[in-house]
């Protein structure tokens, strides 16, 4: 029995072992089998993403012409592309000294990286703990993987290993160092360079390098432009680790960190840089989110057209440097001008500078839109706000066009004598003077628009209503809350060219007001539009008032204040209106044919006298005949006719009411084609007498019971010296 009893315990050992260890190996394989499900499965998600992507950076977005045509291209993301061999050493070793120390070493996971930061997010309960090799971050920033989480983390590191199998070491870190986000737009080591320093990455020192490296972790909590004392204490915190792994001295960390946070902005290059494009770019702006810019990839359908843009520039410099060259030109001339070697280039130019902005009438496209002589000198944009100037005289066809919605005609009579006090409301003594320091008598209300008198058309003002001129000037986009006092009426207030010549545009649009823009259509990458014009149109001004405008303002081009248009080879059907500021500090044209308004303005940066007698004739109507004549080729111009119903129509320039025999006799009787709804419906009281037969052509309906308006004698009654 012994012998029996002996020979059963080893069986019995053996039960024992396997019960023994026998669970832990099952939990060893189950351990063992989940973690292959878990690679299996993430390692099968990993080859749904294409490895193109990983070496392709965000593509440019194309800019297009009116006539689809490629006019320039964009950075989605302000990047500029190098090679690694473009790249200061310092940077590099800086770069995986703070973010992958092994980089060499491993084959896309630092294992004993994520699995501390595995073990430090179970015990947090979070996934906070960093840890990702270079290469995993590289796999995050050009796939989309998903937000911070274990999943992602584990989906990264799978990815990371097909980049290591489809690129070398060296091609990973070339991609890593251009597409990493830096803070303030800038992605890639050179566009952070440029961005903060002002050089190229090949030329950083070594506290530049190690402070670029220290932002990538938090680029735009630690930007040296917003933090400098944050972005130095990362500085620092890369010098001590490329200390403690031997990549530099002791010495040469301490002389680095004595190095000042000191940053030198530049602006980034464009592929085409000009003001036409600086307006889109605005445009752009106030479209799209700054992701949608960044990833670019877009196609951005323009209103411009490169013929008009490319004459309106070349007009611009004939022009301005022919009046440099007049021998009473006291002021410095570009050719002189030597710009500095360092700086962005938007100070005020001290030579004569100028915009020119053409927009279409039909649609408010603008076709062209120069804002200085040379933008790689100055990129302050002369054609858009904030660059307001004083319009002057550009205003008046605005009051003339609201005193005409009122019931004022261009034949009423009107003084052209001294404003007297107290005839003007809010004047006080206030007595503006004519341009030429002459004044004249009684005149047609056209011929103060036409030769541009002040005191003609602050009593045309008067007539219209100060509160009517401010809210035309406000519903026009010309400017906000223009001031509440009579010398708006000549136009003692700012604005830009770009508005000023957009409201004009009302003018051969029947009163309509097309809003200029610049920017037609966005495709996004895959060809779908995510941006279309809006064309926003309103009814600014009184259809019949707007034509009659523009009929006067075409007598300014043949016998008015820019008259000179025939002699400088202009015979093109068109209106239009001269401006000049006091002291002839700014000097405007702006008008029109039947398919386009340009509008011209020259002056200095810092406002001053040009030349004596600097009027918009003699300095901005030379360029815009220049423009116009050569935007006619592609925009024919047809005579300016009236799109509603007219009829001829006498009457009695006194009261502005249908003539009678007593005006003929007063010799106050004249003939005029007038808009139906605009022809008087009652015979003069003022000089009495019978109806002439013409009084019977008066449009058909209800005739007004009123007598003529009270307020309309009134302000005639002013006109001549209260009679």
């Amino acid at each position: 029995m012994k012998v029996f009893a002996r020979l059963r315990r080893p069986k019995k050992a053996r039960g024992n072992i396997l019960f023994r260890y026998g669970w832990k190996i099952t939990l060893l394989l189950l351990l063992a089998g989940a973690v292959f499900a878990v690679f299996l499965f993430y390692g099968t998600w990993a080859q749904t993403f294409d490895m193109k992507t990983v070496g392709e950076m965000p593509e440019r977005s194309t800019v297009y012409d009116v006539d689809g045509k490629i006019y320039s291209r964009l950075a989605g993301a302000n990047r500029l592309k190098v090679s690694l061999s473009e790249v200061s050493p310092q940077f590099i070793a800086a770069v995986l000294a703070r973010e992958d120390t092994r980089f060499y070493d491993h084959k896309g996971i630092d294992w004993r990286g994520v699995l501390r930061a595995l073990s430090r997010d179970i015990v947090s309960m979070s996934a906070k703990e960093g840890a990702s090799s270079l290469t995993m971050q590289l796999a995050r920033n050009s796939l989309p993987l998903g937000g911070r989480t274990f999943s992602r983390k584990l989906l990264e590191a799978m990815v990371a290993l097909r980049i290591e199998r489809e690129f070398t070491k060296q091609q990973i870190l070339e991609l890593y160092v251009n597409r990493i986000y830096f803070g303030t737009g800038c992605y890639g080591v050179e566009t952070a360079s440029q961005a903060y320093f002002g050089k190229d990455a090949s030329k950083l020192n070594l506290s530049e390098a190690a402070l670029l490296a220290g932002l990538i972790r938090s680029p735009n909590r630690f930007s040296p432009l917003k933090n400098p004392e944050g972005a130095a204490i990362q500085r620092d915190a890369v010098l001590d680790r490329m200390v403690e792994l031997k990549k530099i001295t002791s010495a040469q960390a301490e002389q680095a960190k004595k190095m000042k946070v000191v940053t030198h902005p530049k602006r980034m290059p464009q592929i085409q840089e000009n003001y036409a494009m600086d307006a889109v770019q605005r445009g752009l702006s106030l479209i799209l989110t700054q992701d949608q810019m960044d990833d670019g990839g877009l196609s951005i359908y323009t209103t411009l057209d490169p013929s008009v843009q490319d004459a309106a520039q070349e007009a611009l410099e004939t022009q301005l440097s022919k009046i440099e060259r007049q021998s009473n030109f006291r002021h410095p001339n570009k050719a002189e001008y030597k710009p500095p070697e360092s700086g962005e280039g938007d100070a005020a130019m001290p030579y004569l500078e100028g915009a020119v902005v053409v927009i279409d009438n039909a649609s408010g496209g603008i076709r062209a839109l120069v804002g200085g002589r040379d933008y790689a000198q100055s990129k302050f944009n002369r054609a858009l706000a904030p660059a307001n100037r004083q319009v002057g005289s550009a205003f008046k066809p605005f009051v003339y066009a609201i005193a005409f919605s009122h019931g004022l005609l261009p034949g009423a009579a009107i003084s052209d004598g001294p404003i007297q006090p107290g005839e003007i409301d809010g004047a006080g003594n206030w007595s503006p003077a004519n341009s030429d320091g002459t004044y004249g008598g009684t005149m047609p209300c056209s011929y103060g628009l036409v030769h541009s008198r002040n005191t003609m058309s602050v009593r045309v003002g008067q007539f219209a209503g100060l509160d009517a001129v401010q809210k035309v000037a406000n519903d026009l986009g010309i400017a906000q809350n223009i001031p509440h006092g009579p010398a708006s009426y000549i136009g003692s207030f700012e604005s830009n060219l770009k508005d000023l010549t957009s409201a004009y545009t009302v003018f051969p649009n029947d009163g309509v007001r097309r809003q200029a823009y610049i920017i037609e259509r966005i495709d996004d990458q895959q060809h779908k539009p995510i941006y279309l014009a809006a064309h926003i149109t309103s009814q600014a001004i009184d259809p019949g008032a707007a034509w009659m405008t523009s009929e006067v303002m075409e007598n300014v081009l043949t016998k008015g204040t820019a008259a000179s248009a025939r002699s400088l080879g202009f015979r093109l059907p068109a209106a239009g209106k001269t401006g000049t500021t006091n002291d002839y500090k700014d000097a405007w044209f702006v008008g029109y044919t039947s398919t386009l308004t340009c509008g011209v303005w020259v002056g200095f940066d810092q406002p001053t006298t040009i030349v004596a007698r600097g009027y918009g004739a003699a300095l901005a109507l030379p360029m815009w005949t220049q423009v116009m004549n050569k935007a006619s080729r592609h925009y024919p111009a047809e005579p300016l006719q009236p799109k509603m119903p007219t009829q001829r129509a006498t009457v009695c320039s006194i009261s502005n009411q249908l003539a009678t025999t007593g005006c003929t006799a007063a010799g106050s009787a004249y003939d005029i084609d007038l808009p139906v709804d605009k022809i008087p419906t009652v015979a003069c009281q003022v000089h009495g007498g019978a109806q002439w037969p013409f009084a019977q052509q008066a449009p058909n309906g209800p005739q007004k019971a009123l007598t003529f308006p009270g307020r309309m004698f009134k302000s005639f009654r002013r006109f001549f010296g209260g009679r």
